[in-house]
């Protein structure tokens, strides 16, 4: 894939507060433990959105990132919602591209075929030229930002997002593989921000903060791949060192973590030098049933409030800030600017900052 070619990390000026920025996937409605329908595209939870908005992102002052798919960017009703929320400067919006919804619908639909990368690369493209031109359609502006539906980057994915006009990409989830299930492989990648070549122009990479605390978290890429082992499985070896606070791999996400594992990750990825934090999740979860974090009334505020109470940690305690993408690009582009970069690097300079 592109994004394992050159990179060079993007830093913030010298003392910068670390910065967190907010992703959300804006997707349909879908079973998630079904097959993939093209019949599914209802957008009734966007209605959802402004209510972390009220609750949360208003009163700290964050402005998330709404990465919009085809059946939210198509669909009246949810493109008002947002197109509202982005006309009062409260957020700013993104492109995501869910293959199995998007056209031309032309591809079978599976599991192989989800992950838009693994799609030929004339289609991948015209997939996502008609997505970016049904976004300028509904919201007036050509998106900066994209993530790959399931994180499915591919080897084309970066030229063709590139060559669109797109500036940012969010897809790629460290220290994690796909190819299980015949998506992208993203071990070789860390939690920080990068710049890299894709054709003629240069892309900011902001991943999703994956990453690991604990005693043990320096060997963490090696002791998590002993733990996929059967025998370790068998063991139950992950577990027990989760639950001993020797190692755990997490995720900066209300859904697949607590309020407390993501402090701890966190802190540790600040302490070992982290800038930039990514905190996402999926847009059904802001309504009762569409996802299997949110099931009913209270879990959905448990989840507000664990939004809140990171955020405000993240600021009151970590000292950090908050900033959208295209705030954030500029911020480390500067940055970039200021390196002392070989000649490698001067031509990215060169092409990020114009």
């Amino acid at each position: 894939m592109p994004v394992n070619d050159k990179r060079v990390r993007a830093r913030l000026a010298p003392g910068t507060r670390p910065v967190l920025v907010v992703v959300v996937d804006a997707e349909e409605e879908f079973p998630w433990d079904r097959s993939f329908d093209r019949l599914n595209v209802g957008t009734t939870s966007i209605a959802g959105q402004p209510l972390m908005h009220e609750r949360v992102f208003d009163q700290l002052g964050i402005v998330p990132t709404y990465m919009c798919d085809w059946p939210v960017t198509t669909a009246p009703a949810s493109a008002a919602t947002l197109r509202r929320l982005m006309q009062e400067g409260r957020c700013e919006i993104g492109a995501h591209l869910h293959p199995w919804v998007s056209p031309p619908h032309v591809e079978q639909v599976n599991r192989f075929n989800s992950y838009g990368g693994n799609l030929p690369r004339e289609l991948e493209y015209e997939k996502l030229h008609r997505l970016t031109e049904a976004i300028v359609d509904a919201f007036g502006h050509v998106p900066l930002a994209f993530k790959a539906g399931r994180y499915g980057l591919g080897r084309h994915t970066a030229e063709s997002i590139a060559s669109l006009g797109y500036a940012i990409d969010t897809s790629v989830v460290p220290y994690t593989s796909f190819a299980y299930d015949s998506g992208p492989d993203f071990r070789d990648h860390d939690e920080h921000p990068y710049f890299f070549e894709a054709g003629q122009r240069t892309l900011l990479e902001v991943p999703v903060t994956t990453g690991y605390t604990g005693w043990l978290r320096r060997f963490g890429p090696q002791l998590y791949e002993v733990a996929q082992h059967p025998l370790a499985l068998r063991a139950r070896l992950g577990g027990i060192m989760a639950r001993s606070r020797a190692l755990e791999r997490i995720r900066l996400s209300p859904e697949v973590a607590s309020g407390a594992e993501m402090r701890r990750l966190a802190a540790s990825l600040h302490r070992a030098g982290c800038e930039v934090f990514t905190l996402t999740y999926h847009s059904p979860s802001m309504a009762v049933g569409h996802t299997p974090y949110v099931r009913s009334a209270s879990d959905l505020e448990r989840f507000i409030t664990t939004v809140r109470d990171f955020c405000i940690w993240f600021r009151d305690e970590l000292g950090g800030q908050f900033a959208s993408l295209s705030q954030l690009r500029d911020m480390v582009g500067g940055g970039l600017q200021g390196m002392h970069a070989g000649p490698e690097n001067r031509e990215l300079q060169r092409r990020m900052l114009g």
